[in-house]
């Protein structure tokens, strides 16, 4: 076999490993093993924390609406329900953004959607 020279290609690997690791907290970020171990698992969280912040918003925008029209007696399976049938097109997140900043145009869309009941 052949000698195999690796000069900067181990060097370049684990600069990069411990760029990644910067602001971790003490060995994390200085010792390369442990910082290789934590850099992954923080990609790991990154990658499903990605997803998950886009259903935690969701949720968020659904606890708001729930709560503003519960001040005008409906829930918020009834609200959606009567908003589909007044073919009224605003998204959760234009609703929860108007229950907060907005509560009188929130208050008319509510009633729009009381009206499309029957």
């Amino acid at each position: 076999m052949t000698r195999v020279k690796r000069g900067n290609v181990a060097r370049k690997r684990r600069k990069k490993i411990l760029k990644l690791a910067k602001g971790f907290r003490g060995s994390h970020s200085t010792l390369f093993r442990t910082a290789n171990q934590q850099v992954m698992k923080a990609l790991r969280s990154s990658y499903r924390d990605r997803k998950k912040r886009k259903r935690d918003f969701r949720r968020l925008w659904i606890t708001r609406i729930n709560a503003a029209v519960r001040q005008h007696g409906m829930s918020y399976s009834q609200f959606i329900g009567n908003l589909k049938k007044a073919n009224i097109l605003l998204n959760r997140k234009m609703l929860a953004q108007m229950a907060v900043l907005d509560p009188t145009g929130f208050a008319k869309v509510a009633e729009l959607a009381s009206q499309a009941k029957s």
